[in-house]
């Protein structure tokens, strides 16, 4: 009898813990905008061909008036009100437009099941067509903003003018030397290693594992102290505070959706495998009639600087900047953000070209 007892409660621990890896690769579903009981749609949006709808925002100069457009790909946690630090001056003295829009999933754009790289890429593209920004616009993507970036670049360089890759996200698992990606990777927080790993290697679980109460996930993911250095801690703290007392952010709009449609999705495409190698993307401007720069923060904890160095080394025709002193909240520390709009507009930078081998 006890050894029946024995064998019936193993069996009741194995099948509750079946019960719970099965329910735990099972996504939520997302909260539906503008249903009943659902999130309010409180931006203009316009209509995709599969019939979702991605939410929008303009700044700048009139768009019909406008010698240059741009499109800002917002990252991670994130929403088309975070804006990107550009000057009025610059805008007005160049003429910028500036589209931000909700990535799908997003604060007030729809989920979109389907998401992956291609699909980041041809949102952009209806989204340009469909606020009539002509045959040719540039691209800005920030941080985890960086990877939809990469993506315009492989599915869509024939409609871009130009790209700013600010702080990109990097994914540990392409096709990397092993002492490039051992070197960056092993100087990840370990809670962050883990957390990504189960991105690439399990992505069905990052969900549950996010919700988890029993063990600490990623401080990335979290926006916890320890993923920056102290200075952008400063710089990013002071923002915050600011956008608070503004109101112009509201850090729960970014995944009223849930957060299995914004950030799990994010992880799991980053980190997932690509179906194409960022390093062999071919150059979009062989005539020079635009460019493509990568901006990096040498301190930065949350992107190795490793493989940015390494990108930049195998892309000889991208204009890599690497700043000495800046972490992850590069774009934001002073006149850094107008240096990036200007070289991308005119190919002026007062920033020097960093060397590009890997133990610069």
């Amino acid at each position: 009898m006890i050894a029946l007892s024995k064998i019936a409660l193993v069996s009741a621990v194995a099948l509750l813990g079946l019960g719970w890896a099965y329910q735990a690769t099972r996504p939520p579903p997302p909260a539906i905008l503008g249903a009943p009981g659902g999130p309010p749609i409180s931006s203009p949006r316009i209509r995709l061909k599969d019939g979702r709808h991605l939410a929008y925002r303009e700044e700048g100069v009139r768009r019909e008036n406008a010698r240059f457009r741009i499109v800002f790909i917002h990252g991670f946690s994130s929403t088309k009100e975070s804006g990107f630090p550009v000057s009025q001056e610059l805008v007005e003295q160049l003429g910028i437009y500036m589209l931000f829009f909700d990535r799908a999933g997003y604060g007030d754009s729809d989920a979109n099941p389907k998401r992956c790289l291609k699909s980041d890429a041809t949102d952009v593209e209806e989204l340009a067509d469909a606020l009539q920004l002509g045959d040719r616009f540039y691209v800005v993507g920030c941080s985890v903003g960086g990877y939809p970036a990469w993506s315009c670049l492989k599915y869509i360089p024939n409609r871009l003018a130009g790209v700013a890759l600010a702080a990109p996200a990097v994914n540990y698992w392409w096709p990397l030397p092993a002492n490039v990606s051992r070197a960056a990777y092993g100087r990840l927080h370990a809670r962050d290693r883990r957390t990504f790993w189960i991105a690439h290697h399990a992505p069905a679980l990052l969900h549950a594992w996010l919700a988890q109460k029993w063990f600490r996930v990623s401080p990335i993911v979290r926006a916890e102290r320890d993923a920056f250095t102290a200075k952008d801690w400063e710089i990013l703290t002071a923002l915050w505070r600011k956008q608070r007392e503004s109101g112009q952010v509201d850090p729960a709009k970014a995944t009223q959706q849930g957060t299995y449609e914004s950030l799990c999705r994010d992880a799991t495409i980053l980190f997932g495998t690509w179906e194409f190698d960022p390093t062999e993307i071919e150059n979009p401007f062989p005539d020079g009639e635009g460019g493509v720069s990568i901006w990096q923060g040498r301190q930065d904890k949350i992107v190795q600087v490793e493989i940015q160095r390494y990108v930049a080394q195998k892309l000889p025709w991208v204009r890599y900047h690497e700043h000495p002193e800046a972490g992850h909240a590069l774009p934001d520390m002073d006149g850094i953000g107008d240096e990036i709009i200007r070289e991308l507009l005119l190919g002026e930078s007062e920033l020097h070209q960093e060397p590009r081998a890997q133990d610069a």
